[in-house]
């Protein structure tokens, strides 16, 4: 009786340890989406910390490091409400064998992938820069900008590079057998953390791009590519959804194209 109690004991606390790294990611995304949703339309004067005092430095110099910064925040905060829950099924495939004693704690493999999508925040913000304003101002060219990308878009979810990076994504254990080597040490969780995130890279990038264009930190196109990656990672007929994305993609740039004045209502 002793031990079966102490058996049972022992795979409690190993479930445990095994589900509470993705639960953990899943209420960090849903503070992080509290957090977007009540905050202000990025424009530039309402970056968060865009309105600090300076301190010797030029203001116009201070004024374009604060907003990078306000940016980077708000970008690492988008991607952890918008990426974290596709990725669970990954981290809870890593936290059982972590919770075996078998790699690295889940964090070094948590923040290789999040640096990943972090780095793109810089390219991410250079965009932001050069459209922000016509989109704003819902540009006719703008518009036909965000017309062109969503055509590329839907393009891209048939091609065959972003149908490899699904699959990998689609197959947690495929993933480590292929990409896990050295999951024991710190650095190798970290360096399967950044091969993660640059397969998840190459199977959303575009989607990102779509994003940007249709209006960064947009909350309701946050919210729908959200759902597209979510549905495209995880569900059983994911594949075929995303390809129907694709299909909605086609018909949201030829749309803008025809008619700018869309621009209004979607961006």
């Amino acid at each position: 009786m002793v031990t079966s109690q102490a058996s049972t004991r022992n795979r409690t606390r190993e479930w445990m340890r095994e589900s509470a790294p993705p639960a953990v990611m899943m209420l960090i995304a849903i503070v992080c989406w509290g957090w977007l949703a009540t905050r202000p339309s990025m424009s530039g004067s309402e970056m968060p910390g865009s309105g600090m005092p300076g301190s010797g430095m030029d203001m116009a110099e201070q004024s374009m490091t604060m907003t990078f910064v306000g940016f980077l925040v708000a970008w690492v905060v988008m991607m952890a409400a918008m990426m974290f829950p596709a990725t669970a099924p990954v981290v809870r495939i890593y936290a059982r064998a972590a919770a075996q004693g078998r790699v690295a704690p889940v964090p070094f493999f948590v923040i290789g992938y999040l640096a990943v999508w972090s780095a793109v925040g810089l390219p991410g913000y250079v965009a932001w820069q050069q459209w922000n304003g016509p989109i704003q101002a819902a540009s006719p060219s703008a518009a036909r900008v965000a017309g062109i990308v969503a055509l590329l878009a839907a393009v891209y979810q048939l091609t065959p590079l972003k149908q490899a990076c699904l699959a990998h994504c689609r197959s947690p254990l495929g993933f480590f057998l292929h990409h896990g080597k050295r999951l024991d040490r710190p650095w190798g969780a970290l360096v399967a953390g950044v091969r993660h995130g640059g397969i998840c890279l190459g199977c959303c990038w575009m989607l990102m791009v779509l994003m940007i264009a249709l209006g960064a930190m947009n909350l309701l196109w946050m919210v729908v590519v959200a759902i597209i990656i979510l549905i495209e990672k995880t569900a059983p007929h994911g594949r075929a959804l995303g390809l129907a994305a694709g299909v909605a993609f086609a018909a949201l740039g030829v749309a803008l194209l025809v008619s700018p004045g869309l621009a209004v209502i979607l961006m």
